[in-house]
């Protein structure tokens, strides 16, 4: 058991600190008011998480693996209650476009790189065999 958290809160830290680099870039890299930050974190984990479980399928998934890369480093990394809060205040703010844009590219892309990462894993598990 003591492993497990071990595994879980390292992989927190390394998510969540991952979320602040990549978000922090987004932020420094593209200005104005659409939270690209948020969008590029639920992007790339979606990615992520679709590349890995790909890759990850034909042999399993160790439970310790599991345990650090998907409950521990993609929960610490991707970013679904901030996407939540700055949706709700982009339409409190009036910016109702804006808010329902985000909401589309959110959704929209991080389902997409879900599949993506996932048929990429395919793809290079059928070219290495």
């Amino acid at each position: 058991m003591l492993l497990k958290i071990i595994y879980l809160m390292a992989g927190g830290a390394l998510g969540t600190f991952s979320r602040y680099v990549v978000s922090g870039f987004m932020h420094r890299w593209i200005t104005g008011f659409f939270p690209w930050g948020t969008l590029a974190v639920n992007a790339t984990g979606a990615l992520f998480i679709g590349l890995s479980w790909g890759l990850f399928e034909i042999k399993g998934i160790p439970p310790h693996t599991r345990m650090f890369l998907f409950v521990g480093f993609l929960g610490g990394y991707t970013t679904f209650s901030t996407f939540a809060l700055e949706t709700m205040n982009l339409a409190r703010e009036g910016a109702i476009k804006t808010a329902v844009f985000s909401m589309l590219t959110n959704n929209v892309l991080a389902i997409a790189f879900v599949f993506g990462g996932y048929f990429l894993a395919k793809a290079i598990l059928t070219y290495l065999k």
